[in-house]
Order: C-alpha cells, then structure tokens, then sequence
C-alpha cells in the first residue's frame, strides 16, 4: 500500500448525518480544525421537520403541544435518555444555533419557541413537531384556518397522493380541500418521476411559469396550494415567490416519502458551506480503520465507500462518533448481538434476540432493539461494562446512543443536534483546551 496522504485534525467526526452535520457546525463555530467522514445514510429520509420531543410515553401515544414540557416528563421517567444528561437552556442553544446555520446559508427555518406545531406527512397524517423549513410553513398556517385549499400531485410521481393527503385532512376536520393531478412541466404523461430530478428540473426557470400554467385552470377560488417537496434545491424560496406571484395564492411544500428533497437540501448547504468555514469534508468515504496514535490522539484510515481501500490518513486529537445505527451502519446486528462496527465498543442490547422486536410490528410499547446502542457518561463519552469512558477523548452523539426511540418519540432532530453539541463542548473541555 502507498504512503497515505496525512491530514491532521484536532477533531475528526464519523457521520454525516445530523448529527454529524451538527457536530461539524458547533466545531467549526468554535474555531476547531475538524475533518469529517462519512456518506449520505439517513440524511436523504429526512422530511425536514425537525422533530425536539413530541411523544411520551410512546405506550400511550401522548402527544404533546409543549415540547419542553414532554422533555421534563421523559427525563423523569427515563433518567437514561440522552436529553437528560443536558440543560434545557442548552437543547434550546443548540436548536437555534443550527437553525441559524441553516439560515445563514439559504434555507430559512421557522418555529414557535414554546410549542410544537401540527404540520402534514407525506400520507396526509398529521403529526407535531417543533421547528420547519420556511417552504412548509404556510401548511402549518393552513391547517389552522378555513381557506379554500388545493393539493396538487403530478403524473407519474409515485407515492404522493393529493388525494389520499385531502381525504386524510378531510377526516381530521379539516374542510374545503381538493385534490389534482397534473402533467409535470416538459414531460411525458408516461414518464415515472422521482422527486430530485423534478427540484433540479424546477431550478429552470421557464418551468416555475409553466407549472404555473397547469396549475391554474385548477384553482376555482383557491387561495393556498400545496405541492410535493419538490421546488428546487438551491432557489427555492426563489421558485416559491414566482409562484405565489403567477397565481396569487400562498404556496407551501409537503414531504414525500424517502428519499426526501428536504434532505438533500440541507445535505447540499452543509457540504458546500462547512468546506468554506475551514471544516475537511470527506463525502462517501468511509472510515476503514481506526487506531490510537501519538499523544493519545486517533489514527483514522479513510477510504472509498464500494472498495475499502485506504485513500487518507487522518490524524485528530478527539472523535466523535456520529455514525448512526444500522442505516448508517454504525451498529451492525449479527445473528446473536448488535456490535459497534469501528471501535468495538460495548452496545447496550436485548439479551437475546428474541427479545428486539414485539410480535406486532405495530405494537404501541415499540421494540427493545430501538432502545439499542452505545452509553455515554455525563460528558457524552461511550462507556465499557464497567461504567467508564472506554477513552477519555472519544464521544458520541445522535441515533448511536442508547435508551432513545427517536422515530416513536419524535425526538430524532433535537436528539441529534443537542446531543452534538454537548459532545463538541466536552471536545473543548477535555481535549483541545487541556
């Protein structure tokens, strides 16, 4: 094998996912020479709402208005849970400073800060969360009020029904809702449609004026208009202005299913804005291997994705372990446990595999191999059997750790942000200020 090209970080994070994403934003903020490794993984199924706590306990299906009161009741009756190793003061830093990045780079978000807000699903089901992009705001709006809306879904663009999403409102209460289906603009009625193409197709702006035209012989006195995710991916806010102006109506996006243009949004303005602030972003690579090295510090071999060949040699101060579960294959589940795949890391798990899932698929208590991962101390560093930092310069962060149901909860975007946050500020503690 060649000599590999050595870069040398104070801090390297595997992911990224949100959580990575969020590490890499607190780290370069805070003046930290970082590099970070990883591919797409759970990024590209994010709706784009971001989730703080919504459910609890997931048994009851409680859904709560006021998130950071379902956050007071869940550390009470979950001492584990990651969020109570954190501040309340510091989960609301850590949300408005990520939100901030991602206005700082075009993609605006909107919230109400006491309360969690009720905001449509690709199904047409309606769910609470906490913070959402400006282009879904004017949903949130819609759900409240009475105004004439119409759903609109396209030929071709599998997945998304404007007429499920009305009769699912419908049934909730909401009235004076219809649906259409349309040609999408330049293509053929036979052609199957997947969302990215359509939002690059959307950045063209000739067809911002001819989606307009198919839209409007359908409106009949509609004054607000939902679509599929589907407006652009840099100009968004750009292509919704032009056709509020074109038809005179408010405008809003909702989700499709997975994999989501929300996503690739966010991904694509942290890959091209944390390069610029300093941060070495090795996109679909993997890391291939670790080791310790000088001083107590990391040795991280990072590779291409398909061949596991080693490319870069990373050298870092501290980690932190932003890798996921099993999508992003942070966790690995074998035929008799789960395993932690880079450092062999202890996963807390089930006993034994009977016990990871319910009979029911739909069981409301939830499956214990949710609940599986790694466990941290009070300085969101991963711990052995016997309850210590298995090293003092390693920390974790996001869906990785233990005793959390994100999805269940609906918990998963708070749950990565804070959590990251917390492990770049023991990173500034422990590591680089020592």
């Amino acid at each position: 094998m060649a000599d590999l090209q050595t870069i040398k970080s104070e801090l390297a994070i595997i992911g990224t996912g949100f959580a990575g994403i969020a590490a890499a934003v607190f780290a370069s903020r805070n003046g930290i020479t970082t590099s970070q490794i990883g591919v797409s993984g759970g990024i590209l199924y994010a709706s784009g709402y971001f989730d703080l706590m919504g459910v609890h306990p997931v048994k009851e299906q409680k859904v709560w208005n006021n998130p950071w009161d379902a956050i007071d009741a869940l550390i009470k009756d979950v001492p584990l849970h990651p969020y109570a190793r954190l501040s309340k003061a510091d989960i609301r830093e850590s949300m408005d400073q990520f939100v901030g990045f991602l206005n700082e780079t075009g993609l605006p978000y909107k919230k109400e800060d006491d309360r969690n807000v009720s905001v449509i699903t690709p199904i047409g089901t309606v769910k609470p969360t906490y913070c959402v992009p400006a282009s879904m705001w004017n949903g949130v709006a819609a759900l409240l009020d009475e105004r004439p809306m119409l759903i609109v879904d396209f030929w071709g663009l599998k997945g998304f029904s404007a007429m499920q999403i009305t009769e699912m409102l419908t049934q909730n209460g909401r009235a004076n809702l219809r649906a259409v289906r349309i040609p999408f603009p330049s293509v053929d009625l036979s052609t199957d449609l997947f969302p990215e193409r359509m939002a690059w197709s959307m950045e063209v702006e000739e067809n911002i004026v001819k989606l307009a035209d198919e839209i409007r012989p359908h409106l009949n006195g509609a004054q607000v208009i939902g679509l599929p995710a589907i407006l652009g991916i840099h100009r968004t806010e750009t292509i919704m202005s032009g056709l509020k102006d074109l038809l005179g109506c408010d405008i809003f996006e909702i989700p499709t299913i997975p994999p989501s243009i929300t996503g690739l949004r966010i991904k694509e303005k942290a890959e091209t804005t944390l390069p610029q602030r300093g941060v070495h972003l090795f996109s679909q690579k993997r890391v291939v291997s670790v080791k310790s090295g000088k001083n107590g510090g990391f040795v991280l071999d990072v590779g291409d994705r398909a061949t596991g060949e080693p490319e870069h040699r990373i050298e870092a101060d501290g980690v932190i372990l932003a890798s996921g579960r099993f999508l992003g294959m942070g966790l690995h589940a074998g035929r008799k446990n789960i395993q932690e795949t880079l450092f062999d890391l202890t996963v807390f798990q089930p006993g034994d595999r009977s016990d990871w899932h319910q009979k029911d698929f739909f069981d409301s208590r939830g499956h214990e191999i949710n609940q599986a991962g790694i466990e941290i101390d009070e300085t969101f560093r991963p711990v052995g059997i016997d309850g210590k930092p298995v090293f003092d310069n390693l920390f974790a962060a996001g869906s990785i750790l233990a005793h959390q149901d994100w999805i269940r909860q609906k918990c998963g975007a708070g749950l990565a942000v804070s959590t990251a946050y917390a492990a770049v500020r023991s990173f500034m503690k422990q590591v680089k200020n020592r």
